[in-house]
């Protein structure tokens, strides 16, 4: 597996990632209800993941590459700054362009009366799930191994907890067990998607990669601040919330440390 070319194992990589959503999703089977405290502590929990991810499997890594390629500091800071805020601008102005809407927040993105309420949850996980995929495959192609693993792994993990969210909201609205399973599954299948796009665009022009890095980075720390943060805590439930998000800060922070 390790000699596989780093763009295949890219695209494998954030394949088995988004799949984690399908196995976060099977406890809706079992007919149990999970507390909105639980809920928000699982989501917080993956935004703690992606932090740290952000900025230990991403950002750190994305000065180290820039550093290598023009042997300047301040190159470096300035190449992953502009690469940041074009993830950030990228993700936000796709939030803005295209329809979607939150479970808890509401509809965002121009209106669209000729889509179902359900798909314009399904669009807004997804423009949630991209840069996910899109920083695994970035990790992968790359060439550091350790990277992308814990990259995958990170995402992995809290992709399953987004996956319960997802389908017990769905079920909670009147949706069938197996209605909301799978469509809870499908919001994984971007991911692969971006694994394959961001694997390609490094490994074959090495100086995008710090580039890619900081614009991976940038677009997940969008997602955090603008829709993970707030929906877990309009619902009166900020601690567990934040106890999630500290829990996997530690859990990637760690897993980036001994991984990589």
């Amino acid at each position: 597996m390790l000699d596989a070319h780093p763009v295949l194992l890219g695209t494998i990589g954030s394949l088995l990632a988004g799949a984690m959503t399908s196995v976060g999703a099977l406890p809706v089977f079992f007919g149990r209800d999970i507390s909105t405290r639980t809920q928000d502590a699982l989501l917080g929990f993956a935004a703690g993941v992606m932090l740290a991810a952000s900025f230990f499997s991403l950002i750190i890594p994305g000065l180290d590459a820039a550093g290598q390629l023009y042997d300047s500091t301040f190159a470096a800071a300035t190449i992953c700054v502009g690469g940041l805020v074009l993830g950030v601008a990228t993700i936000a102005w796709i939030n803005e362009s295209v329809p979607h809407e939150h479970f808890l927040l509401g509809p965002e993105g121009p209106a669209s009366p000729s889509l179902r309420k359900i798909w314009l949850f399904v669009i807004a996980i997804t423009i949630h799930n991209f840069p996910e995929g899109l920083a695994v495959g970035i990790g992968f192609g790359a060439g550091d191994f350790a990277n992308g693993l814990s990259l995958a792994t990170g995402i992995g993990l809290q992709n399953a907890p987004e996956g319960l969210a997802v389908a017990v909201a769905l079920a909670s609205q009147g949706y069938s067990r197996t209605s909301a399973f799978l469509i809870a599954s499908a919001t994984g299948i971007v991911e692969p998607v971006g694994g394959l796009l961001g694997a390609g665009a490094v490994y074959f022009s090495q100086p995008l990669l710090p580039w890619g890095l900081a614009f991976a980075a940038g677009a997940m720390l969008y997602v955090i601040s603008h829709e993970i943060i707030p929906e877990t805590h309009s619902r009166g439930n900020q601690n567990q919330a934040t106890a999630g998000l500290v829990v996997g800060l530690v859990v990637m922070m760690f897993l980036d440390v001994t991984l990589g």
